[in-house]
């Protein structure tokens, strides 16, 4: 089944994104880049710019989800607090149009595109380039990382029983929470 995925790394500086579509074990690059923000002193109009470039994405290239990486811990407390930010807006952006988003840690990433969860951004963008085949890599790891994200997503739902079965045809359906669960798999669940 052939599906578009966008990829986000959140800034309020430079934002990255990349488009991906994968069909089966086929990934192919739509779009990658980065929204400039640096210029932009007040940080109201950076959050707006975000939603309206997500938006914009959403709109031009009708994915069926978005993937964005979630904020990492560290030490500088306002810094996290603008990522957070940042990526709300991004989430509300696809939210609003009614697209799935799903966060996945820095460490996943990396884990999924090279196989070490603390692999240096060198070794994620070479590993993108390898994967997608691309002559050269995006000039920005904010383009790297956001590309990463998304194709981490295609891995978490490319190679599921449903979709390695010969007689299935349909992909797994990603279920949120234990009432969904339940609700979707009434014989797996025991009643006492």
């Amino acid at each position: 089944m052939k599906q578009t995925i966008i990829g986000i790394d959140p800034g309020t500086n430079i934002l990255g994104f990349g488009v991906i579509t994968q069909d089966k074990n086929l990934l192919q690059i739509k779009d990658v880049g980065i929204l400039h923000m640096v210029k932009e002193e007040d940080p109201h109009l950076k959050l707006k710019a975000i939603y309206d470039f997500v938006s914009g994405l959403i709109k031009k290239h009708r994915p069926d989800a978005l993937a964005i990486e979630a904020p990492f811990f560290g030490k500088n407390v306002q810094s996290m607090l603008k990522l957070g930010r940042a990526q709300g807006v991004a989430i509300a952006a696809a939210m609003s149009q009614e697209i799935t988003v799903t966060e996945y840690s820095p460490k996943k990433i990396k884990q999924s595109i090279t196989g070490n969860g603390n692999a240096s951004k060198e070794q994620v963008s070479a590993m993108i380039c390898r994967m997608l085949k691309l002559n050269e890599p995006p000039a920005f790891f904010d383009e790297t990382d956001a590309l990463a994200a998304a194709i981490c997503h295609s891995l978490q739902y490319r190679f599921t029983p449903e979709s390695t079965s010969k007689t299935t045809k349909s992909p797994k359906k990603a279920v949120s929470g234990w009432a969904a669960f339940v609700k979707e798999n009434p014989k797996k669940v025991v009643k006492k």
